[in-house]
């Protein structure tokens, strides 16, 4: 499948009283990685938009494995796993210097047209020919 990832050092911002990541702050990480997953798909929210279609989350499931602590740099990799009826994602969180798993993650985003606000059961043909593109490469 399509795959992107990014690194990520956890910021002094990022931490709780429990001096780890905030649980919240990994939902950015995951829409940092989703953006570049997006773009290698030429697919972005700004050309979801102009294809007359929105693409809201309608579920999203964290396990938190481990905790990231400040200053620790990590690789989150965003992988698409379906896209025919709806777009799934899965997320991975690493530690970037051992490799381990430190969350996974997965979204699960609908088309849903624009113009009407109506759900469409199956993707359309505009993300499907995206896909089939950005998987043969081209």
């Amino acid at each position: 499948m399509i795959t992107a990832e990014c690194e990520i050092v956890a910021q002094f911002y990022d931490i709780d009283p429990m001096q780890v990541v905030w649980h919240g702050n990994y939902v950015r990480y995951f829409e940092q990685v989703r953006g570049l997953l997006l773009d290698k798909l030429d697919f972005n929210y700004r050309q979801m938009e102009q294809s007359g279609y929105i693409w809201p989350i309608v579920d999203m499931r964290v396990k938190y494995v481990r905790p990231v602590r400040y200053q620790q740099r990590i690789v989150v990799t965003a992988t698409l796993v379906e896209y025919e009826n709806r777009l799934k994602i899965d997320y991975r969180c690493r530690a970037w210097e051992s490799g381990e798993v430190l969350t996974k993650a997965h979204t699960i985003q609908v088309a849903v047209n624009a113009a009407t606000r109506e759900l469409s059961l199956e993707s359309p043909a505009i993300l499907l020919e995206k896909v089939r593109r950005a998987l043969c490469g081209s």
